[in-house]
């Protein structure tokens, strides 16, 4: 095939290259998910998905799914909450798996799963993602992952009563995803939390095919008057594990501009209004 006809023309969406190795994008919406920064201000939450108090929007992971994988790839998920990533993946005609350790939260991605009806395979698993590899193997066989995307828990952050958790406690709904030794987001030490999260991504690199993508939705956590450097350490963290370490290639800085301004430490001090996420991309490179 030469260069003149190895292009397609897709109307309104640009120039779509046949030998694309990565993702089903033209070339315009390639260079447009390229932007180190980007404003996503997700549709209001329904009430059932509400019970998780770190849910992340359908719609961004989409985004994702798009430009690091093709239709038919697997996408895995270890830190399911609600369905999130499922739901995106089916949406976008992907197959997905994905690992949750609350049966409550496990319960509702099922219900929303399944009320989808999807053609690919869309496959919830309640367990533990510290052992991940036996029960990829249980569900996929040999089959390798093609993409992972998650949003772990930030270490200790919903543990702690803020502001931002109150109007959830008044409501009667969670503030923290569970109480279980097995929940690496009741870790106590910072630096074994990371250590823990690490061990995790050390399996996840045993699962995904060569070549394949990892992005980790995450944040810095400010505690006990620091800011403790969770994206970064994150990053830093699975850059090290020797012929498991993943290849960090990028960022991508999430703007929540929707999110409401609190009176952090008016009149005594700094403390910010922290309205981003980062979007951390790592690569196999093997």
């Amino acid at each position: 095939m030469n260069n003149k006809n190895k292009y397609i023309e897709i109307p309104g969406r640009g120039k779509y290259n046949t030998k694309n190795k990565l993702n089903n994008l033209t070339g315009k919406e390639w260079i447009k998910f390229t932007k180190s920064w980007f404003i996503h201000t997700p549709r209001r939450r329904k009430e059932n998905e509400i019970l998780h108090p770190a849910k992340y929007p359908e719609s961004l992971v989409e985004e994702f799914i798009s430009f690091f994988s093709k239709e038919g790839d697997w996408i895995f998920d270890p830190f399911l909450g609600t369905g999130s990533a499922l739901i995106a993946a089916g949406n976008m005609g992907r197959n997905g798996i994905g690992i949750e350790l609350m049966k409550k939260y496990f319960d509702t991605a099922k219900k929303r799963i399944d009320e989808k009806n999807f053609e690919s395979e869309i496959i919830p698993v309640l367990g533990n993602s510290l052992k991940l590899k036996s029960l990829l193997k249980k569900y996929l066989g040999e089959k390798e992952i093609d993409y992972v995307i998650t949003s772990p828990p930030y270490w200790n952050q919903l543990e702690r009563n803020n502001i931002r958790q109150k109007s959830r406690k008044e409501n009667g709904l969670d503030t923290r995803y569970s109480k279980k030794k097995e929940d690496i987001g009741n870790i106590k030490e910072y630096d074994d939390f990371i250590e823990k999260q690490a061990q995790i991504f050390d399996e996840i690199f045993d699962i995904i095919k060569p070549g394949g993508y990892l992005t980790i939705i995450t944040n810095n956590v400010y505690f006990n008057s620091r800011l403790y450097p969770l994206a970064f350490d994150t990053a830093v963290s699975l850059t090290k594990r020797g012929e498991k370490s993943w290849t960090l290639k990028d960022e991508k800085i999430w703007l929540q501009n929707d999110k409401p301004l609190l009176p952090l430490g008016v009149n005594n001090a700094w403390v910010g209004n922290r309205h981003h996420q980062y979007c951390l991309i790592f690569r196999k490179e093997v």
